[in-house]
């Protein structure tokens, strides 16, 4: 089993990247996915974070109030960790279940979609890293429009991850997003075509 860890910034184009490696063919698992399942109502995890921010982080029907949360922990460093130190062991441990449930189930080759791959230590699950780019004003610009927000408050988002030059580092492979989405197709296709070659 050989495991891509595909990673970015908020806002970079990573869900975009996995809708095309899924089109290709590829077997992609979505953290993000996970991380929400853990967090259903009545769920350990759930439990944690009711009792240290709150009923009022809740939806009226018990679920989570995501952009209430992420209000919060977005600008404070200190209840963000506490956050993390709820959900992340978790979310490794689903990631650890589903990727063995994979190669159980013969897939020789799976791409984890991972926005925090890096930032919480989720690399030792992956053999390479393959991180999506764009500059931050790129960045700052999509993730107001997205999600319909105030500079301070993209740039209070921004500032919670590690920075996209930084991942660089890290990257086996590179996307650059800053064009339009056939450019991006045609980097992706390329690097899927060579990775699915070499583990044949």
């Amino acid at each position: 089993m050989y495991v891509i860890g595909l990673t970015g910034g908020i806002a970079s184009g990573k869900s975009s990247v996995s809708d095309i490696l899924r089109k290709l063919g590829a077997c992609v698992v979505d953290a993000d996915q996970l991380a929400r399942q853990i967090v259903e109502p009545d769920q350990p995890a759930w439990q944690e974070i009711v009792a240290h921010f709150g009923k009022a982080v809740l939806l009226p029907d018990g679920h989570l109030n995501r952009k209430l949360l992420g209000n919060i922990v977005f600008n404070s460093p200190s209840d963000r960790e506490v956050l993390n130190k709820i959900t992340h062991s978790r979310i490794f441990h689903e990631m650890e279940e589903t990727i063995f449930d994979m190669e159980k189930r013969g897939h020789k080759i799976i791409v984890l979609d991972v926005p925090l791959l890096l930032e919480a230590n989720f690399a030792d699950l992956v053999d390479e890293v393959w991180v999506v780019y764009v500059n931050e004003e790129v960045e700052m610009e999509r993730l107001q429009k997205r999600d319909h927000l105030t500079a301070d408050e993209a740039k209070a988002r921004i500032r919670s991850q590690m920075p996209l030059r930084e991942k660089l580092r890290y990257a086996t492979i590179v996307i650059d997003n800053e064009g339009d989405l056939a450019a991006t197709a045609r980097q992706v296709e390329k690097a899927w075509a060579e990775k699915t070659k070499t583990t044949e």
